[in-house]
């Protein structure tokens, strides 16, 4: 573990700004989710993203930035306690401050550092009993029942009014009971209706308070739900994209025959969901869905930039916006998350603000376990002690000073996990097996090299990097119980 301390900070803010910049920014915290690398800032071309350009513009953007967990519940629950799995035993559906109620999370450490929090959205994972309502001085839902029913998101609903006509709507769906309801579930929400959804309810939220004057610094967090399927927004954010000239990403038909047998098998099955689209010839219409949902969360990031210009507060603010991880289109034939791979670990990670180096690209490896001792240092907070990951904090002052290091990825179980720098991705499975690929070579991971014995010692060297234990994995979701009392709730194991 490696941290820089509020000594940083504190001659940061006062012999580096100055007086006119107080010592304590406000901070915008904004999340959203199943966003992959497919954004402007990042070189990719097809994305209409113009807020996200701007706002890349005026900070720094981590061009080689990965998740902390390989679904949305893992990768929260590791920013939000500032620990890896490994440490906290939450691999998957594990409920944090169930498991390890003594853990500080994010927000209280805000709150006792003199900021007033205020969260809203799919900051945690979305189903009801996930949200960490310690240390909120308010946390926003949509609904009275929402709060009644242990403050589930219920973003979308088969009942919605809103929904887009036939319901299921998009080609893959369309002669099929949904997966999931909405998984691969893609087509246009009224235009009329875009003040209803429930994404922009939220960011109205968040720009209301933007535009507030506080008598304390704030921390305002706002996650989305989007581009997370059912990939439904108003139909000008699909007019944005000529669906024809929409180019897939690069495949290669053999591209599971190199990797050990047990992932291989798993993948094989899992492409199914893949051929069934170039089947029906719907690859571009999925990913046109995706990237019109791209565009509809960059509107709602131009809409906070706007409140924020607009309120008393823009001077003083800094900016972070994230994705809880990265998504598959059909790469090494699937579609979704859950991989120790580069489409699923890479995620837009642009910082902006007071004291951030603006108009800047940073390539060295970084990770979303990197914001909570970022944010210790930059917004002079209690130190909290037992944190995984390294301040960031002289790099948004001074990009130039920026070193590469590995950074971990946890699987889903222990002993699971993906050792990550500028050149290397090193894939060390349960059972033993394991993947290597040249990134600098082989962006897409094509050829593991895990098998050819003159790269024993670069494994050797990235397996130094991996955890020397690994903690047990917690009781997951479906071995407790949700008890909600009013508008509180608690986990209890099933009997």
């Amino acid at each position: 573990m490696e941290r820089t301390g509020v000594v940083f900070a504190a001659a940061f803010w006062i012999g580096v700004c100055g007086a006119q910049v107080p010592q304590q920014p406000n901070v915008l915290f904004f999340a959203l989710d199943d966003l992959c690398d497919w954004v402007g800032p990042l070189g990719y071309g097809q994305a209409v993203t113009p807020h996200m350009d701007r706002l890349a513009e005026s900070g720094v953007t981590f061009r080689n930035a990965h998740t902390a967990g390989v679904f949305c519940a893992p990768s929260r629950s590791a920013i939000f306690t500032g620990r890896h799995a490994s440490n906290t035993g939450c691999y998957t559906t594990q409920v944090y401050f169930h498991h390890h109620p003594e853990i500080q999370p994010l927000q209280v450490t805000f709150q006792k550092g003199g900021y007033r929090t205020f969260g809203g959205g799919k900051l945690f994972h979305h189903p009801a009993g996930f949200v960490d309502l310690r240390g909120w001085d308010e946390f926003f839902v949509r609904s009275q029942s929402q709060k009644e029913e242990g403050w589930s998101l219920s973003s979308w609903t088969v009942d919605s009014p809103i929904l887009p006509q036939p319901y299921p709507n998009s080609a893959y769906n369309a002669d099929r009971v949904p997966a999931n309801k909405f998984f691969l579930e893609w087509g246009k929400v009224r235009n009329e209706n875009e003040e209803r959804m429930a994404d922009t309810i939220r960011t109205e939220w968040a720009c209301d308070l933007l535009r507030k004057r506080h008598d304390k610094p704030f921390f305002v967090a706002v996650g989305l739900y989007t581009p997370h399927f059912p990939n439904y927004c108003p139909e000008k954010y699909f007019d944005l994209y000529d669906g024809d000239r929409i180019q897939p990403p690069p495949y290669k038909t053999d591209d599971l025959d190199d990797l050990p047998p047990a992932i291989r098998k798993k993948k094989i099955a899992r492409g199914k969901i893949h051929r069934r689209l170039v089947e029906i010839e719907a690859v571009k219409d999925a990913i046109h869905g995706y990237l019109a949902c791209v565009s509809y969360a960059d509107a709602m990031l131009g809409r906070l930039l706007k409140a924020l210009e607009e309120g008393p507060n823009s001077n003083n603010t800094i900016i972070v916006l994230w994705s809880d991880h990265g998504y598959h289109h059909g790469e090494k034939m699937d579609w979704g998350k859950h991989t120790l791979w580069q489409r699923t670990s890479g995620v837009p990670f642009i910082w902006s603000g007071p004291g951030v180096q603006p108009g800047s690209m940073v390539d060295t490896t970084v990770s979303l376990i990197d914001m909570y001792p970022t944010f210790i240092d930059l917004c002079r907070l209690p130190v909290v002690d037992g944190l995984d990951g390294s301040s960031l904090a002289p790099v948004l002052h001074n990009p130039t000073v920026a070193k590469d290091r590995n950074i971990l990825l946890p699987g889903m179980s222990p002993d699971e996990y993906a050792i990550i720098n500028q050149d290397w991705r090193y894939i060390h499975y349960q059972d033993q097996t394991e993947e290597l690929y040249n990134v600098r070579q082989d962006f897409n991971e094509w050829v593991n090299l895990a098998g050819d014995s003159d790269y024993a010692k670069i494994k050797a060297r990235l397996r130094l990097g991996a955890p020397t234990r690994f903690a047990k994995p917690g009781p997951q979701r479906n071995q407790l119980k949700l008890v909600i009392e009013g508008e509180t709730f608690h986990w209890k194991p099933r009997i």
